[in-house]
């Protein structure tokens, strides 16, 4: 079977947040869906999300709709590492509403939720949920998969439904070489491939996708 068509389904890029107590958390997801004209939406997460147990004990959580213009931060910080041992949202731009954290610049709307339903999955939880409040944020267009994939060159977290097995991204990187041959460094963190020669860069060159300096890139064979 041939993963690779499911990249053809669209998806956006969301970011979940929910409240650790007092302290916000989230996390970054692909699939975020309206299911009914009166609000009813449809959230998948992966059961090892840490931002999942929260929103399984409060049952509630917001959703910032990620635009183009979304700092490559958020991503790194929000999907590539977990709220059970860091403060994700230190040096991001957000705020409390509603008692839920929202990301305040790159976004161009919130949604507010309370979870009614769930099903279940092996690996994910699929929570339906109510829309209790919406609002707008920056005019800027709404960052699809595809546009972060392919402009952003960004990869799938670990627990995102999209995420490819490093077999089945090491055929896609072989198939691309035999196509051309330019120079890339791929971070050994978020997988973020840098095209061209990154020992060029400046010393304080860090990835754009979840902030590690630029020693951390690895030559792509």
């Amino acid at each position: 079977m041939d993963k690779s068509v499911l990249h053809k389904l669209s998806y956006g890029v969301y970011a979940v947040g929910a409240m650790d107590g007092e302290r916000p958390c989230g996390c970054i997801v692909n699939t975020v869906i309206q299911i009914t004209s009166s609000g009813i939406i449809a959230v998948s997460m992966n059961h090892d999300n840490y931002t999942h147990s929260l929103i399984e004990k409060e049952g509630r959580f917001s959703v910032s709709i990620l635009s183009e213009s979304t700092p490559g931060n958020v991503i790194g910080t929000l999907g590539f590492s977990s709220g059970r041992d860091r403060n994700k949202f230190e040096g991001l731009d957000w705020e409390l509403y509603d008692g839920l954290p929202i990301l305040r610049h790159g976004s161009n709307g919130y949604l507010i939720c309370k979870v009614l339903d769930r099903a279940e999955t092996p690996t994910h939880t699929v929570y339906l949920a109510q829309v209790t409040d919406a609002l707008k944020g920056e005019d800027v267009r709404s960052m699809t998969y595809e546009y972060y994939r392919n402009v952003v060159k960004g990869t799938s977290p670990k627990n995102a439904p999209t995420y490819q097995e490093p077999e089945q991204k090491a055929k896609m990187q072989t198939e691309q070489k035999k196509e051309e041959k330019p120079v890339k460094y791929e971070c050994t963190v978020c997988h973020y491939i840098y095209e061209g020669d990154i020992t060029k860069e400046p010393d304080d060159y860090v990835c754009p996708i979840c902030g590690v300096p630029k020693d951390m890139f690895e030559l792509v064979q």
